[in-house]
């Protein structure tokens, strides 16, 4: 199953193997423009024979990035310099993704491979904006917490950033609202002490989620699916979990979205995650299940006979990795061999191709 073609409104991926966002860090400061990194990361993989190949969380605003060097696409710029990687991803036989996001509470931090921590201004950082004036780390100093208008601007930003991505050739979108970002942050009660509109109800800290869904679909053409990646518990009491989760899910398949990508925490520093492989499969399946929508199952899903029984149980309908691919770009084509199923490898590449060995067994 892994290996059969995915299907979705005027869209096929060659196979159920994604490339998970994965953020870079690889922009110059302060532009958010495309590099030769991007081109030579995401093409690498499309090469590797994955069936999708998303973006980094891809900024709507410069003050959604999370760091000063993140990837964006708020003006024409952003989509010239993305349109050349989206056609090489296309030409090697992938479908490209673009993840848009904003960071919320956690805009303005460093490369991890720096330190991370909180970006000053005056070292090229921003005030983030929030729900609420809580920061995510008490070290940090507090967000600026929305006004009307600020909200009003998300959400045409969101839109704007979609038009942009379809101009420049991406088939398939995803709204990261997940992580503990800006979407995520509404969602749940940890971030979100509003007493209007947008917070306290279920139906009040899902607006935003909703509209933004709503605003996009009606940006994004018909035929081009439309992605969601939640995080399907906080791992804290009191947070938010898989119940509002699989609730959230049927709202935003009544709004067109077409698959709910099932991540989990990132919201608060005190979650405590049971990491085991395949830790969030269950959140897809329950999704799945009870939401009657696609899903993507991703979290240390590694090995090609995890992710083809997965997708044999009924689990998911995706299996989307981010390790594994920065382990070994051409993961897609060692796990066809490791199952037995002969797929094309780029002509270039053709010398190296083993030969199909018998199936190996999936219960």
């Amino acid at each position: 199953m892994l290996f059969e073609p995915l299907m979705q409104r005027g869209v096929t991926a060659r196979n159920r193997v994604m490339v998970s966002p994965m953020c870079q860090y690889s922009c110059n400061a302060r532009d958010g423009l495309a590099t030769p990194w991007h081109l030579v990361h995401l093409g690498q993989r499309a090469v590797g024979g994955a069936g999708i190949v998303s973006t980094e969380a891809t900024a709507i605003s410069p003050e959604g990035r999370i760091s000063p060097q993140d990837l964006g696409i708020w003006s024409e710029a952003h989509r010239d310099a993305l349109a050349p990687i989206v056609a090489f991803i296309k030409e090697q036989g992938a479908v490209p993704m673009i993840q848009l996001g904003h960071a919320g509470r956690k805009a303005s931090t460093g490369r991890p491979w720096e330190g991370g921590g909180f970006v000053e201004p005056r070292d090229g950082g921003w005030e983030p904006l929030a729900p609420s004036a809580i920061p995510f780390d008490p070290t940090w100093p507090p967000p600026r917490a929305m006004t009307s208008a600020d909200i009003e601007k998300v959400v045409a930003d969101f839109a704007n950033a979609t038009r942009l991505a379809d101009a420049a050739g991406f088939e398939m979108l995803e709204l990261h609202a997940a992580h503990g970002y800006l979407i995520h942050e509404f969602l749940t009660p940890l971030a979100n002490r509003r007493t209007d509109e947008y917070g306290g109800s279920f139906e009040n800290r899902t607006r935003l989620a909703l509209r933004v869904a709503r605003a996009v679909r009606q940006a994004w053409p018909e035929r081009k699916p439309l992605w969601v990646r939640l995080s399907c518990t906080d791992w804290v009491e009191g947070g938010w979990d898989l119940e509002q989760s699989v609730e959230l899910a049927r709202l935003l398949h009544k709004e067109g979205v077409d698959t709910i990508d099932c991540s989990s925490g990132g919201a608060d520093l005190r979650q405590k995650i049971p990491l085991a492989p395949g830790y969030q499969v269950p959140f897809s399946a329950r999704i799945r299940r009870e939401a009657k929508i696609a899903t993507a199952a991703v979290g240390l899903i590694e090995a090609p006979e995890q992710a083809e029984a997965i997708l044999v149980n009924g689990e998911a309908d995706v299996i989307v990795m981010a390790r594994a691919h920065l382990r070994d770009p051409y993961w897609t084509l060692h796990a066809a061999q490791t199952l037995g199923v002969d797929v094309p490898w780029p002509p270039q590449y053709l010398r190296a191709k083993p030969a199909v060995t018998e199936k190996v067994g999936v219960r």
